[in-house]
């Protein structure tokens, strides 16, 4: 148990890549926020992502709300969280080519291993790459986005009959032109894209070593690869969970793709509920106090 200690320091380095490359983003789109807010918010946005079961939609309007203290237009934050999100993605290819790698050193990447690791390695390169390609033409991107709206008011009329344009058209139009606008400034400057990308990596390595110093701690040291692997698919199968954090689908997906990779799940079980209840004792009441706070500040000012 001496190793645990050590989560701390890896979410702390976890937290200031997030916030670097929030500041790195929002920079090379020609706005300079200071670190210590945007530290803030990305601790509260992880408080978001854990309590609301949306696969991390509901941090693009926290996020924008959060973001227009800075007078930041929304259409540039969500930009910004859609870099970050992409940005996680690319940057973690890196890793799982490493930890296929780190199996075959041991004789453990087998046909099941490939094939999970390849699909999944083919699933964000090609969404990133039709991400890229709606965003990237001003009349692809608003196509696209207004009818998804269009999809979405007529769901929500199902609910409400008589709000046939919850969300109005016309106004997302304009803010998807922005993105497209804001989207060409980072096109055109892709070398300036490498921070992000580091800090990007930085991010996913922090997180494994989080996940890895459990396994340390419970005094396993399994094959770093079967830890990477399980965590790109249990992190993607949670985005589409529909309880808040991917609680069950988490820990059940994890485990049994350590178990493919040769880790037993009367080792990985345990583990992987410590690494859940540990992680989520680190962040969430950090995450609650600054949320807390904000919320405070916005009543203050709502009755001033």
């Amino acid at each position: 148990m001496f190793a645990l200690p050590a989560m701390i320091v890896w979410q702390a380095l976890n937290y200031h890549s997030y916030a670097r490359m929030y500041q790195d983003y929002f920079r090379i789109l020609g706005d300079r926020i200071r670190y210590r807010p945007l530290l803030r918010v990305t601790l509260e946005l992880n408080l978001i992502n854990n309590i609301f079961p949306s696969g991390g939609v509901s941090s693009f309007s926290y996020f924008g709300l959060r973001m227009r203290d800075a007078d930041i237009p929304a259409s540039k934050s969500t930009l910004v969280q859609l870099a970050k999100f992409i940005t996680v993605f690319v940057s973690f290819q890196l890793l799982l080519v490493l930890g296929l790698l780190m199996l075959a050193v041991e004789g453990k990447a087998n046909g099941i291993t490939l094939l999970v690791s390849g699909s999944l390695a083919t699933l964000l390169v090609v969404a990133t790459l039709l991400l890229g390609y709606v965003i990237g033409s001003k009349s692809r991107i608003d196509s696209f986005f207004t009818l998804v709206t269009r999809l979405i008011n007529r769901l929500i009329q199902v609910i409400r009959p008589n709000n046939p344009e919850t969300i109005n058209i016309a106004k997302m139009r304009e803010a998807f032109g922005q993105i497209h606008q804001d989207y060409l400034i980072l096109k055109s400057d892709w070398r300036a894209v490498k921070k992000p990308l580091a800090w990007g990596f930085l991010a996913n390595l922090t997180e494994v070593l989080t996940v890895y110093t459990v396994y340390v701690a419970f005094g396993h040291f399994v094959n770093p690869g079967a830890v990477i692997l399980a965590y790109a698919v249990a992190n993607f199968a949670g985005l589409i969970s529909v309880l808040p954090g991917g609680v069950g689908v988490y820990e059940a997906i994890m485990t049994g793709v350590l178990a493919v990779a040769g880790v037993s799940p009367g080792l990985s079980i345990p583990v992987t509920i410590m690494y859940r209840v540990l992680n989520m004792g680190i962040q969430l009441p950090i995450g609650y106090y600054f949320y807390h706070k904000n919320m405070q500040y916005h009543q203050r000012n709502s009755h001033a």
